[in-house]
């Protein structure tokens, strides 16, 4: 095995990549890859580790790996501040300044959506980084495998010392034998992912994109910040109640006129996705079905199974921007001004196991 060399490291002499995700979409796993990818195909020392809270689809991850020197100890196992690479799993992650927190113009952020990086870097104000666009989700979709091991395809593309041949061996090892059927798509998946990774070029400080620069000031708790009396104010889960980037590309139809307002789909939703109202149908009071609250659906489809007239029916997301039927729950809608989206400081593993064991029919 011939040693590989990093084109850059810090002061520490490390290489350092941050993974932001949220549960559902792999970033576990795919960190915990990317770690045993540099220790048995480039030759190279690596840690990783991820921190999450619940466990729960939905819910914030966040993925840490270094790569430095065979030669050099990693003695460091804070989380990673300063990324060289950072990937972002779903492009609503962006919404939150947070994500890009320690970028600097040279991180290269690959992230994970159908949109150029020139919109994005307007849509959201992005500020800082070289911009890579892959759009995980669709390759995902066609070739039957996951956003994780696309993002993993295209971020060892951007990353410059990592072969294409190394990361398909390292999906061999780690999903091959357990997921025989699935290796075929996964290792299409990270072919795509690593050829149709593709970077915005580099912007010109005199381009005039007038954008809300976020990524340099990110607020923070304090003494000065902090709730009287040390209150948690996060409760739940989902700070910002939104899953919707967890779904996998797949949505729930919702075709009105053929609803019989049965309540099969909302005893089956695990999510209070469905929003019924006092109101009339075919004569008679009782509760209508108003619409679906897409913040919290997670694309599971259970209620397009149960449906016995097909009032919902299963559709791809993208091909419904705008969604008539789209009703948020005005009881759960919340937007704090201050938070920090990632999981519990108490709870960070280098072990994925457990997330392995969730998996189940080749997802990975």
């Amino acid at each position: 095995m011939k040693e590989k060399h990093l084109p850059i490291t810090n002061e520490s002499g490390y290489y350092e990549v941050r993974l932001e995700s949220i549960g559902g979409l792999g970033a576990n796993l795919c960190g915990k890859m990317m770690g045993e990818l540099g220790l048995e195909y480039l030759g190279l020392n690596s840690a990783s580790f991820s921190s999450y809270g619940s466990e729960k689809t939905g819910t914030p991850v966040k993925a840490f790996i270094r790569f430095c020197d065979w030669k050099k100890e990693i003695r460091i196992h804070s989380p990673v501040v300063r990324p060289h690479l950072l990937g972002i799993f779903h492009e609503a992650l962006l919404g939150n300044p947070s994500v890009l927190e320690g970028c600097q113009q040279k991180t290269q952020i690959v992230i994970n959506s159908e949109e150029s990086g020139e919109v994005l870097i307007k849509k959201y104000g992005i500020s800082v980084g070289e911009i890579y666009t892959v759009p995980a989700q669709q390759i995902a979709m066609k070739t039957h495998s996951r956003i994780n091991v696309v993002m993993l395809g295209a971020m060892a593309r951007v990353m410059g010392f990592v072969p294409l041949d190394a990361i398909n061996e390292i999906c061999k090892k780690a999903l091959g034998k357990k997921y025989p059927d699935a290796l075929a798509g996964n290792l299409e998946g990270i072919r795509r992912g690593y050829e149709e990774v593709a970077k915005y070029p580099q912007r010109d400080d005199k381009d005039e994109i007038h954008i809300r620069r976020i990524g340099t000031e990110v607020p923070q708790w304090g003494y000065e910040t902090a709730p009287i009396g040390g209150i948690n104010p996060l409760y739940g889960n989902s700070v910002a109640s939104d899953v919707s980037p967890s779904r996998q590309g797949f949505i729930p139809v919702f075709i009105p006129e053929r609803c019989i307002n049965c309540g099969l789909c909302d005893s089956t939703c695990p999510d209070m996705v469905f929003q019924f109202q006092k109101g009339e149908y075919k004569g008679r009071e009782m509760m209508i079905n108003k619409g679906l609250d897409y913040y919290h659906c997670k694309g599971c489809l259970r209620c397009v199974e149960v449906c016995p007239v097909q009032a919902l029916v299963h559709g791809v997301e993208a091909e419904y921007p705008e969604k008539p039927w789209f009703l948020p729950n005005q009881e759960m809608l919340r937007r704090p001004e201050n938070y920090e989206k990632t999981g519990a400081d108490g709870y960070i593993t280098s072990e994925s196991y457990l997330t392995e064991k969730r998996m189940e029919g080749g997802e990975v």
